[in-house]
């Protein structure tokens, strides 16, 4: 990756829109924003369908391979004439997903009518393979739930065609979206999960490489153990994978899952990179993580299967959390970067990998993730005495911490450089995306508008000074 800084942005969080953030004006008034600061990448959440009983959580979709209807812009809906109107929505400092659908739907429906005979959505509906099994489960999900409890009758064919339908709006709105990002010499960061959602197409229409009963239930759940984020571990809840059934196949569906995310976006963070090697099973109905058991992967072999398909050199190893020499080595051999994270590195160890003066060129260096505090939140509700010392001594920190931590980041000798939006801002607790291990208020923060060029012109200075 060519050395440079970026922003973490979800989607979701830009202001505007309609109850929450979108791919409408708002998201190409930032990226002008990122091309004045000097920055070289936008990096967000996955952008897959999400559901509102996960929370709308980007890593629990209904679909590896479908957009979020719910990123839809009405304006620009508006602005390519398939409505006349666009509903004017109240501004509002939490994405509330429910009612954005609620009213995004409406004018899907209404624009269906007007449109469901445009060569391009035909053309779309025609050349898009995965499009037809997501239209059904989806339809099919809305009248009778997940899919271990459908009926044997086919959902109604106006239902199907509405998800079509939003699918073609969305990655025309996508598309359009990318290549103005590009064009202002920006890459998008991507993030592939490691599982698809049990109450997904994926699971419902590959059941035969997950550990599933023919009820929809799994057999084993995955998560993590014990760690920094969580004494009990987190239990994750999606299906693990049949390997062994992957793998009789040629890892075809999982190598198309890739190359899928790879067109979507410049280049794709590959989510808990150590479940390559090894993947943590619990048995399905327990309670905690505690109970599980390491349980080997395939690791180089699915690598080697994907290369013919697409470019490795485009991907992020997110090496977090409990990583063995074997990860590490897969990580280096494949060449990919890893990541260091500022908020791990104060815990009075000289040697501790996520200090700047132990980065590595070839890795990306991160104030902070989306599972993480603000920095500002972190010094001022997690942080020790002790880490706040050391982080003041290190950083020689002067001035407000969150600037602190991104003078860290950008001279670091890592390639990239990539601070979440909050940190930009200097907020607080208040502003944290997701908190592993809990339920209820994550993936809702939202920016009340947009930086102001103050904000924008101290970036674009810090890249200058530091070569990025």
């Amino acid at each position: 990756m060519l050395r440079g800084a970026g922003i973490l942005l979800h989607i979701t969080s830009l202001p505007g829109g309609c109850y929450v953030g979108d791919l409408g004006p708002e998201a190409y008034k930032f990226a002008e924003g990122l091309a004045d600061a000097g920055q070289t990448y936008w990096q967000t959440l996955p952008i897959n369908h999400t559901l509102p009983e996960y929370e709308n959580s980007p890593y629990n979709a209904v679909s590896s391979f479908a957009g979020d209807p719910v990123l839809i812009s009405l304006d620009l809906m508006k602005k390519d004439g398939l409505v006349d109107q666009a509903p004017q929505c109240p501004a509002t400092e939490r994405a509330d997903y429910v009612k954005a659908w609620e009213v995004k739907r409406a004018v899907l429906e209404k624009a269906l009518k007007k449109a469901g005979g445009l060569g391009d959505y035909r053309d779309f509906v025609d050349k898009t393979p995965w499009l037809a099994d997501y239209a059904y489960y989806v339809a099919m999900r809305e009248r009778h739930g997940p899919w271990g409890r459908w009926p044997d009758e086919a959902p109604p064919r106006r239902l199907v065609e509405l998800y079509k339908f939003a699918q073609f709006v969305f990655w025309s709105q996508w598309e359009r979206l990318k290549q103005y990002v590009n064009d202002l010499g920006i890459f998008l960061i991507g993030d592939l999960p490691f599982y698809p959602s049990v109450d997904s197409v994926d699971v419902w229409r590959y059941r035969q490489y997950f550990k599933v009963g023919e009820d929809g239930r799994p057999l084993y759940v995955a998560g993590v153990p014990p760690d920094y984020y969580s004494a009990t571990g987190q239990l994750w809840g999606n299906p693990v994978y049949n390997w062994e059934a992957l793998e009789r196949d040629g890892y075809k569906w999982w190598v198309e899952r890739l190359r899928h995310t790879l067109e979507v976006f410049d280049y794709v963070r590959l989510d808990h990179f150590r479940g390559y090697l090894a993947y943590w099973e619990v048995p399905g109905g327990e309670a905690t993580a505690v109970r599980g058991r390491w349980a080997p992967s395939p690791g180089r072999r699915l690598f080697d299967a994907a290369s013919a398909a697409v470019e490795l050199g485009r991907l992020i190893a997110e090496d977090l959390g409990y990583i063995t020499p074997d990860v590490e080595a897969l990580r280096d051999e494949l060449g990919l970067p890893g990541m260091r994270v500022l908020q791990f590195a104060w815990d009075g160890n000289p040697a501790n990998p996520h200090k700047p003066h132990n980065h590595v060129k070839n890795s990306v260096v991160y104030t902070g993730t989306h599972d993480n505090n603000t920095a500002v939140g972190w010094y001022l509700e997690e942080a020790s005495p002790r880490a706040r010392r050391e982080f003041r001594q290190y950083s020689n920190c002067r001035e407000a911490v969150n600037w602190c931590f991104i003078k860290l980041a950008y001279m670091s000798v890592a390639d990239v450089a990539v601070v979440p939006m909050q940190d930009v801002l200097g907020l607080g607790p208040e502003a944290r995306m997701n908190r592993p291990g809990t339920v209820g208020g994550n993936w809702r923060w939202r920016m009340a508008k947009q930086p102001e060029p103050r904000q924008w012109r101290r970036l674009r200075s810090l890249a200058r000074l530091y070569g990025r």
